[in-house]
C-alpha cells in the first residue's frame, strides 16, 4: 500500500511543476500555440499519422527541455545567490540547449511541411 501512496505522491509533484511551467514560462504558451498551429496546417494538407507523430515528440522535446533549463536556472538561484560567471555559464548553457533544440524542431517541422507546400502551389 506504500508505494500506491508514493506513486499518487509521484504524480502530484509532477502535475504541480507542469503546472509552475504552464503559469510562469513564458515560452510554453508560444510552443504550444506554434504546434497547434502546425496541427492546423497538418490537418489542412493532410500530412501522414507518423509526420504527424515526429512533430508532436519535437514538440514535447523542446517543451521538456524548456522545463530542464527552468530547473536548472532555478538550482543556480538556489545556490548562487550573487551573480558569478559560473553561473551564468550555466544557465548560458541551458538557453543554449532550448535555442538548439527548437531549431531542430523548425528544421523536422520544415522538412515535413514544404513537400506539401510546394505540392500546393504547383
Amino acid at each position: 500500500m506504500g508505494s500506491h501512496r508514493s506513486l499518487v505522491k509521484s504524480f502530484k509533484y509532477a502535475f504541480m511543476g507542469i503546472g509552475f511551467m504552464l503559469k510562469t514560462s513564458v515560452n510554453i504558451p508560444l510552443y504550444f500555440a506554434f504546434t497547434l498551429l502546425v496541427i492546423v496546417f497538418g490537418i489542412y494538407f493532410r500530412i501522414s499519422s507518423y509526420e504527424t507523430g515526429w512533430i508532436l515528440i519535437m514538440a514535447l522535446l523542446v517543451i521538456c527541455m524548456e522545463m530542464i533549463n527552468t530547473a536548472i536556472e532555478e538550482m543556480v538561484n538556489l545556490i548562487k545567490k550573487e551573480h558569478s560567471a559560473e553561473g551564468k555559464i550555466v544557465k548560458d548553457v541551458a538557453a543554449g540547449m532550448v535555442l538548439l533544440t527548437t531549431i531542430s524542431y523548425i528544421i523536422v517541422i520544415l522538412f515535413i511541411l514544404i513537400p506539401y507546400i510546394l505540392k500546393y502551389f504547383k
